[in-house]
């Protein structure tokens, strides 16, 4: 049979539902987890795959053992199935500034600290300048978002950079927000709660509380690592109310976001100098939906949420020096 008799002709040889099924199978890397994200059965996976190599007229899959990989014919057609995508992730947009103007719902999935610090003053300000744009919050980390926004459950995703898909992603634009200092967390009454200019180097013979694995773990050891030592660690918690609670209590010290710090009278909050780590916090969303008016107004929102941050963190290192003066004056 010739090529010309195994393709479909003309514009119909590309379906975009199929593309879709094609790109999950690249993301998942089996027929059963594409399916399941798809919520369709395995043998409707391998059909329409099947049906799309077909219209095409070129090989999409072949055997790997039990499993199948993508050709690189699929490779090539996935990477200008992206830019159709991007492109009706933009007509979408524009057809909702159309219809809806400055009006429109924008789902939001955000880590759990992202949610009290960036995403409800957005929400608070939007109300006000935006009344027309409803936000609609679920609270999930990292590899929960993205696969949420990739599927078209949310609109828009927070994480830290360090876990969002590459800049180079063609499914996703990145938007930077800000950058969350990393403050270390003291005992009131510690003889390093006053020093100026404290480095995180001069905590490395103190016992130290962090998560036993997962973000948080690899955020405190690499920057501990970063200043020259290996932190001890003494107690495991995930959450912020355990662990500055036994902060309060002696046990150990921690570093802290400034985004997750709450205010603990037994705890003093103290930035560090010139060794401060920081973690980077981005927004995303599928490429070419950032036209729409509605998820444009939202990244606005959360993006200016840096500047009434830096006015409120400047406050609350006063806040800081005052105490620790008074709990000096007090020993």
């Amino acid at each position: 049979m010739s090529s010309s008799e195994k393709r479909v002709p003309g514009p119909d040889r590309w379906d975009v539902k199929k593309l879709v099924i094609l790109r999950t199978l690249r993301e998942c890397g089996t027929v059963t987890a594409t399916a399941q994200t798809l919520l369709m059965t395995p043998s409707a996976v391998s059909q329409q795959l099947t049906n799309l190599a077909k219209q095409l007229g070129v090989p999409l899959l072949e055997a790997q053992g039990r499993r199948v990989r993508l050709t690189d014919a699929a490779h090539l057609v996935l990477r200008h199935a992206e830019a159709v995508f991007a492109q009706l992730e933009r007509a979408d947009a524009e057809l909702a500034q159309w219809v809806h103007g400055e009006t429109g719902t924008v789902r939001v999935a955000a880590f759990s600290t992202a949610v009290p610090a960036l995403v409800v003053p957005a929400v608070r300000q939007l109300r006000s300048a935006h009344p027309g744009i409803t936000v609609r919050v679920r609270e999930a980390e990292a590899g929960e978002a993205y696969e949420l926004l990739a599927t078209g459950d949310v609109d828009l995703a927070l994480s830290l950079a360090a876990h969002a898909p590459t800049p180079r992603d063609p499914k996703f634009t990145r938007v930077p927000l800000l950058a969350d200092p990393l403050d270390v967390a003291l005992p009131v009454g510690h003889p390093l709660a006053g020093e100026p200019g404290l480095r995180l180097a001069d905590l490395a013979g103190e016992p130290w509380i962090f998560g036993g694995s997962g973000p948080w773990s690899e955020i405190t050891t690499n920057a501990c690592e970063a200043a020259g030592f290996v932190p001890e660690q003494a107690h495991s918690a995930a959450g912020w109310t355990a662990i500055l609670a036994m902060v309060e209590a002696g046990m150990g010290v921690a570093l802290v976001p400034r985004m997750a710090a709450a205010r603990r009278d037994g705890v003093v909050m103290c930035p560090l100098g010139a060794d401060r780590p920081v973690r980077h916090v981005v927004a995303a969303v599928r490429k070419g939906s950032e036209e729409g008016t509605a998820v444009r107004r939202v990244l606005e929102a959360l993006t200016v949420q840096e500047d009434v941050r830096e006015d409120v963190q400047e406050d609350v290192r006063e806040d800081v020096q005052e105490d620790v003066r008074e709990n000096v004056q007090e020993n």
